[in-house]
């Protein structure tokens, strides 16, 4: 059964009939109530199937049937109330060892199976215990962001190499300094413009303004001349369509359209992507704009500020500039004293007429503790 979301048609998935009927009243609330995306159902669908299936293996019930063909339609309220957390540990055990998922995909696949079983225990009321409450989320180490230094990203943007310039200059555009997701531009109308904001609707139809800077204004306009020029527009309301078609351009031609940029620009195989010019323009605003958190999460359209924070990352010029400011620093190699040093013990009768000096420190000195 096919799980695939059409970027074109973010609305069409499949009908989720492989699952509990738990599972996809869940689903149904996730989405109609919680407004969550369909792309987030999606994953929501994939996860509480492979943790059923895994169940129904675990608990010997699947006889020889391959793990991806094990049906899980018959699973009732009464077998998913009767799941242990020994149970939860033993599918996160088969997480890691089996699937080779990493830390944050494990932590992301047991989110999901906690935000199930609160819907059974707390919204729905079907279940009065939770066995996942207090398994614990793997630890994961949170990576610094990989992007674009400012003299990488004027290089992008001067080796835009591709067979429609004005429209792919303007994507790379809109993606260096207003820092959408992938999603998000795809998905621009012409009528989500207004002045000088664009409307972007966001994770889970979120919608936010974003302020475009006279960089973005004037790629817009230049795009927007030689689209109007084409002769076979077929989606009126489309900002970024293919120039053979006429049709509004998918995330898959944006990815070939980085790439393609990337490669000219002699970026290519460093692991920069759409995502990565999201990273860089955020970077970029935080260094050199000024911008604060709060300010940079309402641009990034963020939930939380702890999402945010962690741009807050700090250049290797500020980190070698940081070691150098200690009044440590000036102190200079002495030689090794003698051996006499360090078993004769002067009296206080003994002392020198004046004290060695190792190094002059700063006569503003401040306390180290702050």
């Amino acid at each position: 059964m096919s799980t695939y979301i059409d970027p074109m048609n973010p609305g069409k998935h499949a009908p989720y009939d492989d699952i509990p009927q738990d599972a996809r009243d869940f689903l149904n609330y996730i989405g109609a109530i919680l407004n969550r995306s369909p792309r987030t159902v999606n994953a929501y669908y994939i996860d509480l199937r492979t943790f059923f299936r895994f169940l129904v293996r675990y608990r010997g019930l699947s006889g020889d049937v391959d793990f991806d063909d094990i049906p899980i339609t018959g699973l009732d309220t009464q077998f998913i109330g009767s799941v242990t957390k020994a149970e939860i540990y033993e599918y996160l055990y088969f997480l890691k060892n089996e699937r080779q998922n990493e830390p944050a995909a494990r932590a992301r696949k047991l989110s999901t199976v906690k935000s199930f079983y609160r819907y059974m225990t707390i919204k729905s009321n079907r279940l009065e215990n939770d066995p996942s409450k207090d398994v614990s989320v793997p630890t994961t180490k949170r990576a610094l962001p990989k992007y674009l230094s400012l003299e990488e990203s004027i290089d992008l943007l001067k080796n835009i190499q591709t067979d429609f310039y004005e429209r792919d200059y303007c994507i790379i555009t809109l993606f260096l300094n207003c820092g959408m997701r992938l999603v998000e531009l795809v998905g621009i109308n012409l009528t989500d413009f207004k002045d000088d904001t664009i409307r972007i609707v966001g994770k889970g139809n979120k919608e936010r303004l974003v302020y475009l800077n006279k960089a973005c204004i004037a790629a817009l306009q230049q795009y927007c001349d030689a689209r109007a020029k084409l002769p076979n527009l077929k989606d009126p309301q489309a900002l970024f369509v293919s120039k053979r078609t006429g049709k509004r351009i998918g995330t898959r031609r944006v990815e070939q359209i980085v790439e393609q940029c990337l490669k000219a620009a002699d970026l290519a195989g460093k692991g920069y992507s759409p995502h990565k010019l999201r990273h860089t323009a955020a970077t970029l605003m935080y260094r050199h704009g000024n911008v604060d958190m709060l300010e940079l999460k309402e641009i990034l359209g963020h939930e939380h500020v702890s999402t945010t924070e962690i741009y807050t990352h700090i250049s290797t010029e500020k980190l070698r500039k940081a070691a150098s400011s200690t009044p440590l620093s000036k102190v200079q190699f002495q030689p090794k004293p003698p051996e006499s040093w360090r078993t004769e013990q002067p009296s206080e009768a003994d002392e020198p007429e004046e004290e060695p000096v190792i190094a002059e420190l700063p006569e503003d000195l401040i306390d180290l503790e702050e």
